[in-house]
Formats: structure tokens, C-alpha cells, sequence
């Protein structure tokens, strides 16, 4: 008779193998764009994950056999769900105006899943999954490099003399090549020695456009002292 707590280590040892294929293949992809988390990260995270549900499943099968014993397998795999944010809020980072490594956190706990998934022994969900994910991850970074970032905003610190016609000369140089400016705010930061302006102000980037090449250009108007973006 078949023993739903038998332990096959057949099967065991192809789970967690898959795991670390599965997890390496996203975390490749990962470590190729330099993400905090990459490829070692990713398959640990599938193959603890794997573990877990392995664990869950055929670790506690000697109680299984007691009458007055229910079992959950479930239960372990729950607290991996819940426990994987501590490890993704790790990749996030906040700078200026700025939030990277959310979608890196997101793989992780998507990883995460994934490992669940495969120590149970549902194979073509995991196998699925990590296809979809690197769908996300690879071909439409791409495409969102290609029609979207161009166009976000960024914002723009600028330092110069308090000169006229200062902030025309600005939206000369920003408006050649297509940006719009959205936002903008002067304040006065004089010194002793001269009358300098601090001006703040939100572009949103035509698609052609390079941040480097207009920060160049600012750079280069009369009176400018110094120009960031971030």
C-alpha cells in the first residue's frame, strides 16, 4: 500500500537539484545587471525554500503514523512567505528621490515561491514560473528601457550667478532636443563674494535624449557653477 509520508530520496534529491537550476537561472539575470542579490543569493533562497516544504512534507513522517497526530504540511511553507520580506527589504534602497531594488526583492520572493512549489513536487508550475519571471525580468527591462525610461522625469539641481536671461538659456538647452521641463523653483544662495541661485527643476526626458550629454550642456552656460541630476 502506498504510504503518503514515505520518503523517496529519489525525488528529494531531484527537488532540491531543480531548485538550484531554477533559482540560479533568475539569479543569473539578476547578477548580470548587477543587482544587490544575484545568482548565489537567488539559489539559496530557492533551495532553503525547497528544503522548508521537504521538510514540512516527510520530516515529522514518524508522527504521521500516530493516531491522535494531524499533520500540516502547509504550516512550515507559510512562515517562508511571510518570513521572505526581511531578506527583500535588504535589497531595497533609498537615495535622494530615489528607490531602487524593488524588483530584485520581488524575485526573491517570487524565488521564494518558487522552491515552495518545487519541493512539493509541483514541477511544472516552478518550471513556469521561473519562465514568466525571467519574461519579466529580461524581455521587458528591455522593453521598458526601450519606450518607457527614456521618459521619466528627473530632477536637476543647478548653481550659477544671478544672471538675466538665465532661465531662457535653461530652457533652450533642455528644449533642443525634445524634454519639457515640469517643475521648477529658484532660490537665492548669495555670498559675499557674488550673487549666486540655486534652481531646482523636474524634466521629463524625450526618448532620444542623454542625461549625460544634457548635463554637458548646462554645464557650459555662462555663469553655471556646477549642475547634478539625479
Amino acid at each position: 500500500m502506498y504510504d503518503p509520508w514515505s520518503i523517496d530520496y529519489l525525488h528529494i534529491a531531484l527537488r532540491l537539484i531543480l531548485s538550484v537550476i531554477l533559482g540560479g537561472i533568475i539569479g543569473f539575470e539578476r547578477e548580470q545587471s548587477s543587482h544587490a542579490a544575484g545568482l548565489r543569493t537567488h539559489i539559496l533562497v530557492c533551495l532553503g525554500s525547497t528544503l522548508v516544504m521537504l521538510l514540512s512534507m516527510y520530516g515529522f513522517s514518524d508522527f504521521a503514523k500516530l493516531d491522535n497526530v494531524r499533520l500540516d504540511p502547509a504550516r512550515l511553507a507559510a512562515q517562508v512567505i511571510s518570513g521572505i520580506g526581511f531578506l527583500g527589504a535588504g535589497t531595497i534602497l533609498y537615495t535622494g528621490k530615489t528607490i531602487t531594488g524593488l524588483t530584485t526583492a520581488a524575485s526573491l520572493w517570487v524565488v521564494a515561491a518558487i522552491g515552495l512549489a518545487n519541493g512539493a513536487g509541483f514541477y511544472f508550475a516552478a518550471a513556469l514560473a521561473c519562465l514568466l519571471s525571467l519574461i519579466s525580468l529580461f524581455v521587458l527591462n528591455q522593453v521598458e528601457k526601450k519606450y518607457f525610461r527614456a521618459k521619466k522625469l528627473r530632477h536637476f539641481k543647478l548653481v550659477a550667478l544671478d544672471r538675466p536671461s538665465l532661465i531662457g538659456q535653461i530652457s533652450g538647452v533642455l528644449g533642443k532636443e525634445g524634454n519639457t521641463i515640469q517643475k521648477l523653483s529658484v532660490e537665492e544662495v548669495s555670498t559675499e563674494e557674488e550673487e549666486q541661485l540655486l534652481i531646482h527643476f523636474t524634466v521629463r526626458l524625450s526618448k532620444d535624449a542623454k542625461i549625460a550629454d544634457t548635463v554637458e550642456d548646462l554645464k557650459h552656460l555662462s555663469g553655471v557653477r556646477s549642475v547634478s541630476c539625479d
